[in-house]
């Protein structure tokens, strides 16, 4: 059995080691091995030093208190308890134990020092309290009074918004009766004032499951989702980001860094984000809801509801929303908005509904589930299918064209049940234009593997021809089109396999282009134009006369800024279309001529899809406008942005930072700002696109312009993702230089830099083969140098840090011997026991040093004098090892030489060198004879 005592000391031994967390562990079982209650005391004594170190207060709290129950006088206790109290904010109580301690030791000068500090800081924190209570007060009279004037009015609704945000103004607005005076505000049904009111609520939940809690509990779920309904956008987004915060809250998620403050409290929450999810799929069949409203609770269900991680194995509240809201979201799934009985919806209402599925289906762990889900669905689709009642029928092929826009493969299911394929070529041949519609739809939406479609391409070209030839209706001639241009394009980008006779592919881009350039026809029907293209544009002859049609692009990207954010994924296609930013398949040669031999199909590149053709057209992209675009679609606030849409968006932008002078035009334009959120969220392949397309911009620009105020902090993260052997060499050069550049800028870069563990990174990039990659990589070292912590780990024993920058100075390659010069000049100036240690960690380090300071570039060679200066400042034994050296006779032969403003840096070095020298004793002036 394990001794405690020996426990203690091997805590006590790991503390010092700085590793607290076996420290902790060791603590821990001694404690649970032990009755002697001294032992006890120290023991948890202890462990509050280590929380204390890991700045997880409450435990310092909570274990303080336990051995100040032992021994009340227990100084060490008391003091680690005051400090954690005092960063909880409990001021008074932290100010009572360091009172106690002053008691016990009145001569500790630290004890009182600090009793001053918390006694000033308690009166500061009272009169702020004072006059915050009275500023709420008035706040409140000045809004709530209808008389007040107008200008004063919104002073006072901004200030308490900032008052909401700030931890004291949001509990002093919380104890002094606030909230009623909130809810006041909001029933004045005066959009200023509800405005305020949400803001401020918003902005005291942040962060605070208990404060969340209780706001919750007091407004009522209710009362939220009915304030989210309303038809007022500004209004409904604002309160729908309320219930995100308190969701956040309660879920721990936008906790705010108090650490630990709230860990106090144990607060239940399932039951209330179980009723959160419940009142939200209420609103979506609900008809006095607002199409802002439904889009709101859908937008929220997508963001709280399927599992962000998928190794977390929870997938609970995805199965409760199948459970219990499945048919309420096919509902939203399969309304018509041309027939009268529709729900308000908006635009992106449908779509959205679709991604919901989407992400639903998605986050189910078995086929069990699975089953379930499609079940429910046939089940709803069945109820609906009616052929005595078509507009029933109707909503029944409008949930199969919406699932088919989310899950494929379970809308490819609900496609092959009895009477849904039958009813859709049924539905073709009717009279009625909605009837049409909604059945062209659903084969547009079906016709989207080559795999899947057979029985689409069959018999669903001719069926989409007929309508094409026959309809004189525009809205089913252009949706009849675009099922033609999407089983057309099955043959992808290969100029070889084509479904359409030569020709004809243009001749639809063609009326693609002139219906899209049509304003007089409604924007649901231009948008359908832009659809087709995203199909047609995988034709390179197509693209390029795309890029050529001024007027198309420009009304593509006016469509792409408006309120309709469903065209945003068709927009983006034809965006990585034109650009060629798709992945393409290497082919090799052994293959093509196995394929040839065995008579198999060999992919072909058309001519228009070379270098020269996709640099053209990115110009021209770029000259019409296209980065402001982009920045706008990648602004929508909608599930509908979903991370497949990101990805061919980071794909656009990466194409377009391709040559470095067009950087500038994009970082202009708000590229550098757009592809942060890119480049941190979505999927693998569109976060190390995005990354790399910064990589591009942080290379060459100047960072505070590029990526000005805090978010160039944001940029670190992703520029060192890219830094592993799993990405290409170019993607590790050039985020390589823009690290460099960033490490260049200040000490607040180089210090988040090095706290998202590139260190490590950019040391192996040191040792690689590639030159242009150890040369970026030494060259970001000889940045990040400058920096403390770096020095540190260079004085540290037990590391080759200083040898590999030493022998990466003896490098053929002047770039990198630069680079490296540059690093131990600097690092041989700002810590002296670096000198001492260069001359012991290679036998080489002479022989290198004479090399620089003989080197044929300047720039080299004053590197290599004023590290030798350094060593020569730095203590007279090392200056004497190098007096017994060539050094002596280099150093003369330089000093020597005539003045030269060129190298007068250079000579001046030299002869600083010699006159140390002198100074020591070493050498003596040539007498004057």
């Amino acid at each position: 059995m394990e001794d405690p005592v020996q426990l203690k000391d091997e805590g006590n031994k790991y503390f010092q080691d700085n590793d607290y967390e076996n420290a902790i562990k060791s603590y821990t079982k001694a404690l649970k091995l032990t009755n002697d209650k001294a032992l006890q005391a120290a023991l948890y004594r202890n462990r509050a030093a280590c929380f204390l170190k890991k700045e997880s207060y409450v435990q310092v709290a909570s274990d303080a208190s336990r051995a100040i129950d032992i021994d009340p006088a227990d100084i060490k206790a008391l003091y680690r308890r005051s400090q954690a109290l005092e960063k909880l904010g409990k001021l008074d109580q932290a100010f009572k134990d360091i009172q106690r301690c002053a008691t016990i030791e009145p001569r500790n000068k630290n004890f009182q020092e600090i009793l001053r500090r918390l006694g000033a800081e308690i009166q500061e924190k009272l009169k702020i309290q004072f006059s915050t209570d009275a500023r709420v007060q008035k706040m409140f009279e000045i809004l709530l009074d209808e008389n007040s004037d107008k200008e004063k009015r919104e002073k006072a609704a901004n200030n308490l918004i900032v008052l909401g945000r700030e931890e004291a103004g949001a509990e002093r607005i919380f104890q002094n009766n606030g909230l009623p005076l909130l809810v006041r505000l909001i029933e004045t049904k005066n959009p200023e004032l509800i405005l305020a009111a949400v803001r401020t609520l918003s902005g005291m939940c942040t962060g605070h499951k208990a404060r969340a809690t209780a706001i919750l509990h007091l407004l009522g779920i209710d009362n939220i989702c009915m304030w989210m309904s309303i038809d007022h956008e500004e209004i409904s987004l604002a309160v729908s980001h309320l219930l995100q915060t308190i969701i956040d809250s309660l879920t721990g998620e936008g906790k705010k860094d108090e650490h630990g403050k709230e860990d106090a409290l144990v607060l239940d929450t399932k039951k209330d984000l179980k009723k959160i999810t419940m009142h939200l799929l209420d609103m979506l069949p609900n008809k006095k809801v607002s199409g802002q409203g439904r889009d709101r609770a859908l937008n929220l269900l997508n963001k709280n509801v399927p599992r962000k991680d998928q190794r977390n194995h929870d997938n609970s509240r995805t199965l409760f929303v199948v459970d219990n809201g499945l048919k309420k979201i096919l509902k939203i799934a399969g309304q018509i908005p041309d027939l009268p009985n529709c729900l308000p919806l908006t635009e992106n209402t449908q779509l959205t509904t679709s991604v919901l599925l989407n992400k639903l289906y998605d986050d189910l762990r078995c086929d069990p589930e699975r089953d379930n889900f499609r079940e429910l669905c046939e089940e709803y689709i069945q109820s609906k299918i009616d052929p005595k009642d078509m507009d029933k029928t109707l909503h029944a092929i409008q949930v199969v064209s919406g699932v088919l826009q989310g899950p494929l493969d379970l809308g490819n299911k609900l496609l092959g049940m009895k009477g849904v394929m039958e009813m859709m070529v049924a539905l073709c041949g009717s009279d009625r234009e909605i009837d049409q519609l909604v059945a062209v739809e659903a084969l547009i939406h079906a016709s989207t593997k080559l795999s899947r479609a057979t029985f689409i391409i069959t018999n669903g070209i001719s069926l989409l021809k007929e309508i094409y030839k026959k309809t004189k209706n525009e809205k089913i001639k252009i949706r009849a089109l675009v099922g033609l241009c999407k089983l057309g394009s099955a043959g992808g980008t290969d100029y070889g396999l084509r479904q359409f006779a030569e020709g004809s592919t243009e001749k639809l881009a063609k009326q693609c282009r002139k219906w899209l350039c049509n304003p007089t026809i409604d924007t649901r029907t231009r948008k359908w134009a832009i659809e087709g293209l995203a199909y047609l544009t995988l034709d390179a002859d197509v693209k390029d006369d795309f890029v050529e049609d001024e007027p198309a692009m420009q009304a593509m990207f006016e469509l792409s800024k408006t309120s309709d954010k469903t065209i945003l994924y068709s927009v983006a296609s034809v965006l990585v279309n034109c650009t060629n930013s798709y992945d393409v398949k290497e082919i090799l040669p052994e293959l093509v001529q196995l394929a040839k031999f065995s008579k198999q199909h060999v992919p072909e590149q058309h001519p228009k899809d070379k270098k020269d053709f996709v640099e053209k057209r990115v110009k021209r992209l770029l000259k019409a406008g296209v980065t402001s675009v982009l920045v706008c679609m990648v602004k929508a606030d909608s599930a509908i942005l979903t991370d497949q849409t990101k990805e061919l968006l980071a794909r656009v932008f990466l194409a377009l930072c391709d040559d470095p002078k067009d950087r500038g035009t994009i970082v202009a334009q708000g590229g550098g700002k757009a592809l942060i959120p890119l480049a941190l969220e979505g999927t693998d392949a569109g976060k190390i696109r995005a990354s790399h397309a910064l990589a591009k911009i942080a290379a060459v620009s100047n960072p505070d312009i590029a990526f000005p105020g805090e978010r160039v902090y944001e940029v670190v993260r992703p520029l060192v993702s890219l830094l592993n052997t799993e990405r290409d060499g170019l993607q590790n050069f050039e985020a390589l230089r823009g690290l460099t550049n960033f490490s260049g800028r200040s000490d607040k870069l180089r210090q988040k830099i090095i706290k998202e563990k590139a260190m490590p990174e950019v040391e192996n990039y040191m040792f690689e083969n590639h030159d242009q990659l150890r040369q970026a990589a030494t060259e970001c070292m000889c940045n990040l140098v400058v920096n403390k912590e770096v020095q540190e780990r260079f004085l540290a024993d037990g590391n080759d840090r200083l040898k590999l920058i030493i022998l990466l100075c003896g490098e053929d390659d002047e770039k990198v011997q630069n680079a490296a010069a540059g690093a131990l000049a600097m690092l041989t100036a700002a810590q002296k026991k670096l000198c001492h240690k260069l001359t012991q960690v290679t036998p080489q380090w002479l022989e290198i040093l004479q090399r620089l300071c003989i080197h044929d570039q300047l720039d080299v060679q004053y590197r290599g004098l004023v590290i030798v200066y350094n060593l020569i400042h730095a203590d007279q034994e090392l200056a004497k090892k190098l007096v017994e050296s060539e050094m002596l006779e280099i150093l003369t032969i330089i000093g020597k030489q005539e003045d030269n403003p060129n190298r007068q840096h250079v000579l001046k070095v030299a002869r600083d060198c010699l006159i140390k020298f002198m100074d020591y004793g070493f050498i003596k002036p040539v007498s004057q004879s």
